[in-house]
């Protein structure tokens, strides 16, 4: 069968820029996808997907001109009803056979097989393959139906289309092309009222020619590039940005760099056909104005590249990717340093007029912007948080009178004029505020880290941010999870999951450090969160708060710790499973995937899940033994070693040195094995079998201090 390369392209209008590069793979994929379906192209076809602002297109290799024909085997139905009690076809069977384009001679050759509990007829015939008209007609629809179009638009198709007049189409923007080689032959194809061809455009002004022609599926990507100036393919107009940015920032010197931001990497690419990165700047005294306002505002609303000194400092220069390379490039810097003038006077302005007001100024006003309309206002909020805040400092080290100021003035920057033009800015000004109205610096940072997702390992832990970010979040879980608002499938409009995430990480950094400094972390989540249920009025919440949310916590932090890759599951759930502390889940399951890595680690996990099964077999029991029921010698060497090792072992968990408390434990494999070859545990005689319970269960106890280590067991 012969084969030849494919390519399809859409040209239409200017597509969304955030949105291009998912619906440039998309295309690609569903297109390629449903040719292979069909037999058109083998299952490891190389696929490669093109976007730029104004085409989709995909570049599929070696498609057949037809697929070949296929033998199909089709149930007709079961033989009670197909066959009378003479054996011939019944009239039901015979119709379904005229169906399928056969006649009575074909009931011969059915076959049959039981389907289920009852014998059935089926039909072998040889179905033609897909020819490559046909297929790519079903695969071009397919792929357009299935965009993960953000918005859709309703057009007119023009006069010159196939189906002009009012007929109006549903796109993602208006199509004006359709191109559709396969190998130099176009392969005639419709789609929104296009009929397929093998031209396109190219660059709206630098083109050299226009229409493009497309001489080969092969020819697509350089024919563009030579006659077109577009680089057509999206991963290498984003690496040629990249390689244009670090030139221009290395021409600039003194260590300068581009910022980093992926997002806005992405929505660049999406905006050019052929970028152009040129060198601008603005006035020096707009950097009085914090950084992260420039930033924000040249990235948001220019889509600009600011440059950042050695030690990542703003600097006034900035990098612009232009969609056109003139031999003069002086305007179009111009231009670009105009239009950024104003935003950065509009930041300078707001910072200035911001810092007449103290923020303290604004707490009241709080008191009259609804936080929810079952919560209240985000002063009864803030009330909340203080009392929460000053819980949780009292109980991990932080000055309680500093926790509560830091809650008091952490959602009073919401009212300032920067945080209401950009809100992306909300604590990162607070913060700023607070160092000029002369606020302590650990309540500055506090308010200034409270919307902080991710945070680093350190010695050095802000108690003070810890305490009021706990607050903050535990608040809004409880109240939102209280009055039923909780997340369901991929919705989660408060961000409850990011939360639950947030705080387990927070917490462990708290252990983290308290381990570092020699120090004592006494927050206990069920405390917490029963102390934050307390702060809202009874009868707003539902009764099962607190244990659901628990639920929801720990479910939260063994997926992000299994996420990870770094630890198995059955490791993990073994730990998460007891509910310990939070901020000792991390210490635990290290020291549970050190003591599954021993030789003994299999067989006391097995020795383990048997005791947990016979406990769960009997009535409470006591976890005691009396030395003068052991009979059995294997009772009696197990008891002995246990005297020696469970002491040992104690110590050191409650020292928090939980490796070696489980290393510990492997020194009594050999007694168990035992223990459970030579001793019937249920004994006729009740104290006798009683006591054997007994030293299992003191056993069982010890054994799951650090972790339920029958997860552990195959």
């Amino acid at each position: 069968m012969t084969t030849k390369n494919l390519l399809v392209e859409l040209f239409v209008e200017e597509l969304p820029p955030k949105a291009l590069k998912k619906l440039g793979e998309a295309f690609a994929t569903v297109l390629a996808d449903s040719l292979k379906a069909q037999g058109l192209v083998a299952a490891d076809a190389a696929v490669t997907s093109f976007a730029s602002p104004r085409r989709l297109a995909v570049h599929v290799a070696a498609v057949a001109a037809q697929a070949a024909d296929k033998a199909v085997s089709q149930k007709l139905m079961p033989v009670a009803v197909g066959l009378d009690a003479t054996g011939n076809a019944t009239p039901a069977l015979l119709k379904k056979l005229q169906a399928l384009g056969a006649d009575a001679t074909a009931v011969t050759a059915l076959k049959r097989a039981m389907d289920g509990k009852a014998e059935a007829l089926f039909y072998d015939s040889m179905v033609k393959g897909a020819t490559l008209v046909d297929g790519l007609q079903k695969a071009l629809l397919e792929s357009i139906a299935k965009l993960p179009i953000p918005k859709v638009m309703s057009y007119q198709l023009q006069s010159g289309c196939e189906l002009p007049g009012w007929t109006s189409v549903s796109f993602v923007r208006p199509a004006h092309g359709l191109v559709a080689l396969h190998g130099s032959d176009v392969v005639p194809v419709q789609a929104l009222g296009l009929q397929a061809g093998n031209r396109t455009e190219g660059h709206r002004f630098e083109a050299a020619m226009s229409p493009v022609v497309i001489s080969d599926a092969d020819a697509y990507a350089a024919t563009l590039a030579k006659d077109g100036a577009v680089i057509a393919s999206f991963a290498e107009r984003r690496a040629d940005i990249v390689r244009q940015l670090n030139a221009a920032a290395a021409k600039v010197g003194g260590g300068c760099k581009p910022i980093e931001d992926d997002a806005l990497l992405d929505e660049v690419t999406g905006l050019v056909e052929r970028p152009n990165v040129l060198i601008c700047e603005f006035e020096a005294q707009f950097l009085e104005v914090p950084q992260e306002c420039l930033i924000l505002t040249m990235k948001a609303n220019q889509k600009y590249f600011p440059l950042l000194d050695a030690s990542n400092k703003l600097t006034n220069k900035f990098l612009v990717v232009s969609n056109i390379a003139p031999d003069d490039a002086s305007l179009v810097i111009g231009g670009n340093e105009r239009v950024v003038r104003p935003r950065l006077a509009d930041a300078k302005f707001f910072f200035d007029q911001d810092r007449k007001k103290t923020l303290e100024s604004r707490v009241a006003g709080l008191g009259k912007v609804v936080y929810h309309n079952k919560l209240g206002t985000q002063g009864e909020r803030v009330e909340r948080v203080r009392a929460i805040a000053t819980w949780v400092a009292e109980r991990i080290g932080a000055e309680p009178a500093l926790a509560d100021r830091a809650a008091v003035l952490a959602k009073a920057d919401l009212l300032t004029d920067m945080v209401g033009e950009f809100p992306e800015l909300q604590g990162v000004m607070g913060g700023y505020y607070a160092r000029h109205d002369g606020e302590d610096e650990s309540v500055a940072e506090a308010i200034e880290d409270q919307y902080l997702l991710q945070r680093e390992h350190s010695d050095a832990v802000n108690l003070v941010s810890a305490a009021l970010d706990i607050a903050d979040r535990i608040e809004t879980l409880v109240g939102i999870w209280g009055i039923g608002l909780k997340p369901t499938g991929e919705k989660d409009p408060f961000a409850l999951r990011r939360h639950a995430l947030t705080l387990g990480n927070r917490f462990e950094l708290l252990g983290f450090a308290a381990c570092s400094d020699a120090g004592q972390m006494r927050l206990d989540l069920a405390e917490l969160l029963d102390f934050a249920r307390q702060q809202f009025p009874s009868e707003l919440l539902s009764p099962d708060t607190v244990s659901g949310l628990s639920e929801f916590i720990y479910d939260r932090c063994q997926n992000r710790l299994v996420a990870t890759g770094i630890y198995r599951l059955e490791v993990v759930d073994a730990v998460v499973s007891t509910r310990p502390p939070l901020h000792d889940i991390v210490p635990r399951i290290q020291a549970v995937k050190a003591f599954a890595a021993l030789p003994e680690a299999p067989a006391l996990a097995a020795a383990n899940k048997r005791i947990s099964n016979i406990l769960k077999k009997t009535d409470d029991v006591d976890a005691h033994v009396s030395e003068v029921l052991l009979q059995e010698p294997a009772e009696k060497a197990l008891y002995a070693a246990m005297q020696t090792v469970l002491p040992q072992a104690q110590s050191q968990w409650q020292a928090g040195d939980y490796t070696a408390s489980l290393q510990s434990l492997a020194a009594l494999r050999a007694p168990v094995d035992a223990f459970f070859e030579d001793v019937m545990v249920n004994a006729e005689q009740l104290d006798l079998r009683l006591n054997r319970l007994g030293q299992l269960k003191c056993l069982h106890v010890a054994m799951n201090r650090v972790a339920d280590l029958s997860k552990l067991a195959s």
